[in-house]
């Protein structure tokens, strides 16, 4: 089995106006989100292989606030920002070589994907608050495409 875990950032602050959206940083919530996130991946042993995040201020700072998950190959993905579920599939493609990827990422594009992989529609479903972790497992010569994968976790602070 392949493994894909898919992580929302936690909560941001609020905009400021004339603000660049990709620079909002985590709110002291968002913090604690994240350090517990870390603290479950850790407790169930969902220590990714290959780390894919979104160059946003809030993504890589969630990505910092877990700790450590023993993972050396981390990378910033700036095809993560603001993509579909369709971008993030050729991306997951793209990333198929690793058996536990993770992917820290923004809605609704995480939710959609997760909708995609699982149910085989993305339509309008709302599911992934911040700093939810969604672990989603495929067989290990499957493809990447709607409706075969498993939801193995579902997780939220």
């Amino acid at each position: 089995m392949r493994e894909l875990i898919l992580l929302r950032h936690a909560h941001a602050e609020s905009p400021v106006r004339g603000q660049d959206d990709a620079q909002r940083p985590l709110s002291a919530t968002g913090q604690e989100e994240a350090q517990t996130a870390g603290g479950w991946l850790r407790e169930h042993q969902l220590l990714p292989d290959r780390v894919l995040c979104s160059p946003a201020a809030r993504t890589q700072q969630t990505l910092t606030a877990l700790g450590d998950l023993h993972c050396s190959d981390v990378r910033e993905e700036a095809n993560i920002y603001d993509a579909s579920p369709g971008t993030l599939v050729a991306l997951l493609d793209a990333h198929k070589d690793a058996k536990r990827l993770m992917l820290v990422g923004h809605n609704p594009g995480l939710e959609q994907l997760v909708a995609l992989l699982h149910s085989g529609q993305s339509g309008s479903y709302r599911g992934m608050p911040p700093a939810s972790i969604a672990v989603l497992t495929f067989d290990e010569q499957a493809a990447i495409e709607p409706g075969v994968a498993q939801l193995a976790h579902f997780w939220w602070p």
